[in-house]
């Protein structure tokens, strides 16, 4: 905890999801509300199947969900949500002719049925 799911559409072409690690990773952990850096979990998932909307021109999108414990105050919500959102505007391709929506969504995750393990090198 927290995860960061980033889901981008298959017609943006190649997103430098390396850089794009490395840096949403350093902005969120430079948060306070983020204090275990070795607790953030970041992923990409790669949409090649999506319908938006039901004009014929392209779009694409990146929509970024990121999970946390619930308790947090909606101004640090707030503040995650644009940090993230900040790295994508910065890094997202932008192909020719095709319209891009960007969004971050933050969630609570309820406290008490969330179950973690960690399983340290021996």
């Amino acid at each position: 905890m927290p995860h960061l799911v980033i889901e981008t559409t298959a017609n943006l072409g190649t997103y430098p999801k390396a850089q794009a690690l490395k840096e949403l990773a350093a902005s969120l952990t430079a948060h306070p509300q983020i204090p275990v850096e070795a607790d953030l979990k970041i992923r990409f998932v790669d949409v090649t199947d999506f319908v938006m909307g039901t004009a014929p021109e392209p779009r694409g999108f990146v929509h970024a969900e990121l999970r946390l414990l619930s308790g947090r105050t909606p101004e640090a919500k707030s503040e995650l949500a644009a940090r993230v959102l900040e790295v994508l505007q910065r890094l997202t391709p932008r192909p020719a002719g095709v319209s891009v929506q960007l969004s971050v969504e933050v969630r609570d995750m309820d406290r008490a049925p969330y179950a973690k393990a960690r399983i340290d090198p021996q």
